[in-house]
């Protein structure tokens, strides 16, 4: 089956707003939000501010945009480790470890960005839809895992769902505002030991 083109005007406008997306994530992992303007992320995009304007009216419209793609991508990351689940049958460590590392390489690729993300992209009701729509959708994937292995209590989707929010919580707090005497990889080892005792209590 051919899979129909793209127009040609629709592809330019997609890798337009690609280009200012990336411009506009390389400018305020580096220099904050407060100090990057629009001129500068249109001048680094190489289109006009005009064009800019065309697809974003200001800076929090970037921010959201860039909050969705970040959400987007986290969310096929997250995916590849029920899918690898669903391959390998792991135990309840493995599978702790390999979603808590997924989660910890989202949360310090780029962690300037990410912090400023999640501090100030405004909350639209469409982000926030979308954020909840893929925390049920991971706790769901989470939760066929507990029924498989026999964790996670009485009630596994409750549970999986706590465990979802818990280490999202968890390692932002560990990785993002860390405390100074202890390093990311006894961090994010912490976590995943906190999070397997507290699913295998009965």
């Amino acid at each position: 089956m051919l899979t129909p083109r793209k127009h040609p005007r629709q592809q330019r406008s997609r890798e337009t707003v690609e280009a200012i997306l990336q411009a506009a994530a390389q400018l305020f992992q580096r220099h904050g939000y407060a100090d990057t303007t629009t001129n500068k992320i249109a001048e680094r995009a190489g289109v006009s501010i005009g064009s800019l304007y065309q697809y974003f009216p200001n800076k929090d419209a970037l921010l959201v945009a860039l909050a969705e793609q970040h959400l987007s991508q986290a969310a096929e990351q997250v995916d590849l480790v029920f899918t690898r689940a669903a391959d390998d049958h792991p135990t309840l460590y493995q599978l702790l470890t390999d979603l808590v590392r997924c989660v910890a390489a989202l949360h310090t690729d780029r962690p300037g960005l990410h912090r400023l993300l999640f501090d100030l992209a405004p909350r639209t009701p469409d982000l926030v839809a979308r954020f909840r729509h893929a925390e049920q959708r991971i706790a769901h994937a989470l939760a066929r895992e507990l029924y498989r292995l026999d964790a996670g209590g009485p009630d596994p989707e409750t549970t999986a769902l706590l465990a979802v929010q818990g280490i999202e919580a968890h390692l932002h707090g560990a990785l993002l505002d860390p405390p100074a005497e202890s390093g990311t990889t006894d961090r994010v080892q912490a976590v995943i030991h906190l999070w397997h005792r507290a699913l295998t209590q009965r």
